[in-house]
């Protein structure tokens, strides 16, 4: 069976739903065991992170996963305007002269001094019920990223609406900021949405989803006919902040 009219719903759902949104790459790289990290960081602090800055592409975020997880990864936040702005920013650093001097390092490194394996990378189109991304306090240091799969693009669609409609305020309510949410639009995990919360410590974290489950709002939706299936799987990460982090 054809799958052009699922396609064609799939685009309509994002014409309609994210108009006027911004985009997010997530980055994620893998790392090698046993090798040391120094060139990619000094690659992030003193090259990439302020030649996006000095395109107006702020609030670079750079994080590590909480914990002993192998293998170790680091994950770059960039958020753009829109998917426009992320192609010229492209252009703009293979034209950057400082950039590529910042970066020699890096960009000239021979193989064996490359610290990771690969890099995913997933671009996430924000939605109307929370369309641009909000720097957390500069006391945050635990963060939040969930991945919420669906079986389907109707499924996710409904999903996205239950955030719209309702769940973006239970969070305010109950005490986690949201940094970023949207639904993916690339990556390994389609279709899917991402979002990304911040907290002071991970007491706060379990605090404020210890308030969540019993929200008079999410005990009545969760029974809607709307949203039932709406998910299937939870991928949840702990990071916590880079020290050249923007975020």
């Amino acid at each position: 069976m054809s799958r052009l009219p699922s396609l064609v719903f799939f685009l309509f759902f994002f014409v309609s739903t994210y108009s006027q949104s911004e985009i997010y790459e997530l980055r994620v790289y893998e790392m090698e065991f046993f090798k040391p990290a120094n060139v990619l960081h000094d690659y992030f602090q003193n090259a990439l992170i302020p030649a996006l800055n000095r395109q107006g592409i702020n609030n670079v975020g750079a994080f590590e996963e909480l914990g002993e997880a192998l293998p170790k990864k680091i994950y770059l936040l960039i958020s753009y305007p829109n998917m426009q702005a992320h192609h010229e920013t492209a252009d703009q650093l293979s034209s950057d002269a400082q950039f590529k001097s910042d970066a020699a390092s890096y960009m000239t490194a021979p193989s064996d001094q490359i610290p990771f394996k690969r890099i995913e990378s997933a671009f996430i189109r924000s939605a109307k019920g929370f369309p641009n991304l909000v720097k957390p306090a500069d006391d945050s240091e635990v963060f939040e990223l969930r991945i919420y799969e669906s079986y389907n693009e109707d499924a996710l669609r409904r999903k996205v609406k239950m955030f719209n409609d309702s769940e973006f305020d239970i969070f305010e309510d109950v005490g986690h900021h949201m940094v970023f949410f949207g639904a993916n639009i690339s990556g390994d995990q389609m279709p899917c949405l991402t979002y990304l919360i911040a907290s002071k410590d991970m007491a706060e974290n379990k605090e404020a989803w210890s308030k969540f489950g019993p929200h008079p709002e999410w005990q009545r939706i969760v029974k809607l006919e709307e949203y039932a299936n709406a998910m299937n799987s939870i991928i949840r990460v702990f990071l916590k902040p880079l020290g050249y982090s923007q975020l």
